[in-house]
C-alpha cells in the first residue's frame, strides 16, 4: 500500500493491545501499561481505546482532570457514575462527554450483567486548564451521513467540548460516497465495515492521518461506521 508524506497510516493488528480477562481493549496510541514514543497522539487526539467489557464488569471510580473524554457506545449499554452526582446510562449509537477540568472521579460499568459492551473511548487534551468539570451525552439525530458530534462552539446540536476540534460519527452505506473538506489534520478511525479514504482502503479497527488540508474523497465498501477528527 502506498501512502504519501502527508498521511500515516495505523493497521488494526498493530495496535497496542490489553488483556485482563474481562476487559479486551486495543490503543491506537500510548495508554497505560502500551507505551509506543512512534504512537502517542495525533495533534489534540490523545487516546483512542477500542474496548470490550464483559457482562457485570467495568472500570471503578477513578480520577481524571485536563481532559476531554468522549465514550462512543457501539454495542451495548454502558453505565457511567461520577463526583458531579450524574449517573446515566448510554446505549449503542451514543456518546457521552466528559470534561475532566479541575478535577473528576467517574466509574464506567456494562450496564448488562451477560451482554458485552462495545464502545470507543477517546481523549482530547483541552485548550484551557482548570476549569469546571462538566458532563453531558449526544445521540445522533440521523441514522446516516457524516453527523457531526462535537465541536468548540457546539453548532448543529454537537457536544460542545473545550478544544478546536470536530468530531463526525460517519455512517455510509455500501457503495455510497461523499467529499469531507477538512479545516487542518485529520483522524480517520474505522469502527465496523470498510472505507476507501483516497487511495487508502481502511477496514475495522484502522486509523489513519492526513496532515494536508486538501479534500477527502469517502467511499463506503460496505456498510460502513467510522469516526472523523478535523483537528487544528
Amino acid at each position: 500500500m502506498h501512502h504519501s508524506d502527508h498521511t500515516r497510516f495505523r493497521p488494526a493488528a498493530e495496535r497496542g493491545t490489553t488483556d485482563l480477562g474481562w476487559l479486551q481493549s486495543s490503543h491506537s496510541f500510548s495508554f497505560g501499561g502500551y507505551s509506543d514514543p512512534e504512537h502517542v497522539g495525533f495533534r489534540s487526539l490523545r487516546v483512542i481505546n477500542d474496548d470490550r467489557v464483559a457482562g457485570g464488569m467495568g472500570f471503578g471510580m477513578h480520577p481524571h482532570r485536563d481532559m476531554e473524554i468522549l465514550s462512543y457506545v457501539v454495542s451495548g449499554a454502558l453505565t457511567h457514575k461520577d463526583s458531579l452526582g450524574n449517573e446515566e446510562t448510554v446505549k449503542a449509537g451514543g456518546i457521552q462527554y466528559m470534561s475532566a477540568g479541575s478535577g473528576v472521579r467517574h466509574s464506567e460499568f456494562n450496564a448488562s450483567a451477560s451482554e458485552a459492551v462495545h464502545f470507543l473511548q477517546i481523549w482530547i487534551t483541552p485548550d484551557e486548564r482548570n476549569a469546571a468539570p462538566r458532563y453531558a451525552e449526544w445521540r445522533p439525530s440521523t441514522d446516516q451521513g457524516l453527523i457531526l458530534a462535537a465541536s468548540a462552539d457546539g453548532r448543529e446540536n454537537s457536544l460542545a467540548i473545550r478544544q478546536q476540534a470536530d468530531v463526525y460519527l460517519g455512517r455510509m452505506s455500501g457503495g455510497e460516497s461523499r467529499v469531507h473538506q477538512p479545516r487542518g489534520g485529520t483522524w480517520i478511525q474505522i469502527i465496523e465495515g470498510g472505507l476507501t479514504v483516497n487511495s487508502h482502503d481502511l477496514a475495522a479497527g484502522d486509523g489513519i492521518a492526513f496532515d494536508r488540508s486538501d479534500a477527502l474523497s469517502l467511499t463506503a465498501g460496505n456498510s460502513v461506521q467510522f469516526l472523523l477528527f478535523d483537528l487544528e
